[in-house]
């Protein structure tokens, strides 16, 4: 017999309507609004399985084409949202793995509700984040239900790209464009809390520590069902010897909770006293410099939606009691005002959408049969001024994906702001190298017509040895995914299918 610890679902239904009438909608707006440009609509669906909850979120995408510009690029014109499933609690079996068979049996009532089948939706992503990431079966569960869904993107997300998401998925992100002091977005789930520096819309630093609602959970009686690690450590910080089957008493979770919350303010008003913060870190510890001068504040994860009063129910943890301490001791360092409303909550790191659009390469790659075809291959980007320190760059940019510690596939994509000659592509080449496992092949987009000068000296000055391919003529983004086709025609042109991650901002 399996076991779910707690299955309670918030009822946020909306009423479930047809996809037909979905897409007579955006005919009739695509009609409404034509002006000689070529119009598309998708159908989105975003999976999310975090460490306490798990959702769905369908969309609707109405993309253009940019036929003004003579380009073949498809851009977003808008995003609606038109489906919210309920909220449940991610299901584990007693031998720590996703139950995978409750969770698609949830999905596929949520589908039914909506008034959709799977062959409906045009394309999507599954997420899979926070511990459930860490659970042994948490790739395999994100690929079963990508595959199942035709054309998604699977992403078991680590610390930092979590942080990432859910700065763009709240709205912090487009927030900060135009402000003048830079925007901390804090995403307190079960079972960690992300942080992302956002300033002029780019996220600057990521990271995340071991403070969330469910590290410990209790059932209907109030008997404690689960003590994570972190939450026994701070348990013993208040005093408390409380053990799994135990009675959580209202006084321990009441202080378990404001430790907490006095921990995350230690941080985030760089004043990191206390000595169980260095246990909690997930990541690298962030400077406290970094966070001198913040100027507005946004929060998401299940526990914002205690911290903006959009719910007031337990569910079997301590995030009720996280969420007001938090409100309150903020209130109390006179900083409520810095408190923005997001653009989502709890649901900032489903994907609102994701769009797929074929583009072609140059003519002018440098192209090798032994590393095409390759798929899901993940967009670091950089723009580069000058060449000195893109290796850095590179690196750590691709850290924010690694989870684990194991690297996805890496394509990188360089966006060049200077003048291009020979001095400037040795010195990217050299970078570049320094960044690439030399393990695996190399993928390098550029944004000018050198892809393949840059090929021949990684090949014949620096000595790159293993598989390598540079493509230009592509345009990609921080948050895309690329999958490269074999070369087509005499003219070696690749077809490259880039997956947009985009989101949704109310």
């Amino acid at each position: 017999m399996r076991h779910v610890e707690k299955t309670t679902v918030r009822a946020e239904i909306t009423p479930p309507t047809s996809p037909g009438r979905h897409r007579e909608t955006a005919r009739a707006a695509a009609n409404a609004a034509a002006d000689g440009l070529e119009w598309l609509t998708l159908h989105s669906a975003g999976l999310d399985v975090g460490s306490a909850t798990s959702h769905l979120t369908i969309s609707r995408v109405l993309l253009r084409r940019r036929g003004e510009e003579l380009s073949n690029q498809w851009m977003v014109v808008e995003r609606t949202e038109l489906y919210r499933s309920g909220v449940a609690l991610t299901p584990y079996r007693t031998d720590t793995r996703i139950d995978a068979d409750w969770l698609e049996g949830f999905f596929d009532d949520a589908y039914r509700e909506a008034g959709f089948t799977r062959a409906d939706v045009d394309t999507g992503v599954v997420i899979v984040t926070g511990e459930a990431a860490n659970r042994p079966n948490a790739e395999e569960l994100a690929t079963r239900f990508a595959e199942r869904s035709g054309a998604f993107i699977c992403v078991a997300a680590g610390p930092h790209y979590e942080a990432l998401l859910a700065a763009h998925g709240s709205g912090a992100v487009a927030l900060s464009r135009g402000l003048t002091a830079p925007v901390l977005n804090v995403d307190i789930g079960g079972g960690t809390t992300k942080l992302a520096l956002v300033a002029d819309g780019h996220v600057l630093h990521t990271g995340a520590l071991s403070i969330g609602a469910r590290l410990v959970a209790y059932d209907d009686s109030g008997r404690l069902t689960r003590i994570e690690p972190p939450g026994r450590w701070m348990l013993e910080e208040i005093g408390s010897d409380v053990d799994v089957g135990d009675v959580l008493p209202a006084r321990v979770a009441n202080d378990l909770a404001e430790l907490m919350a006095e921990l995350l303010l230690q941080i985030i008003f760089q004043h990191p006293r206390n000595l169980l913060i260095s246990r909690l870190w997930v990541t690298d510890p962030a400077a406290p410099e970094i966070f001198s001068d913040i100027g507005s504040l946004v929060f998401s994860g299940g526990v914002s939606e205690y911290i903006y009063g959009r719910d007031s129910n337990d569910y079997g943890d301590v995030g009720l009691t996280l969420g007001n301490a938090v409100r309150r001791r903020l209130e109390a360092h006179q900083a409520a005002a810095m408190i923005v409303q997001p653009a989502q909550g709890i649901r900032a790191t489903v994907l609102g959408a994701s769009q797929h659009s074929l583009q072609a390469s140059g003519v002018t790659g440098f192209l090798e049969d032994l590393a095409l075809p390759a798929t899901g291959l993940k967009v670091v980007a950089a723009r580069v001024d000058t060449a000195a320190g893109l290796g850095q760059v590179l690196t750590s940019t691709a850290n924010r994906f690694e989870l684990d510690g194991a690297m996805p596939l890496i394509a990188y994509a360089l966006t060049i702001d200077s003048p291009v000659d020979y001095l400037l592509l040795r010195e990217i080449a050299d970078e570049v190298a320094s960044a690439a496992d030399p393990g695996r092949p190399l993928y390098v987009i550029v944004d000018v017509d050198v892809a393949h000068a840059l090929g021949r000296i990684l090949r014949v000055e620096v000595g790159w040895s293993g598989p390598l391919v540079v493509v230009d003529g592509i345009a990609v983004g921080e948050l895309d995914y690329v999958d490269f086709g074999r070369p087509l025609g005499p003219g070696l042109s690749v077809p490259v299918t880039v997956k947009s991650l985009t989101f949704l901002t109310r």
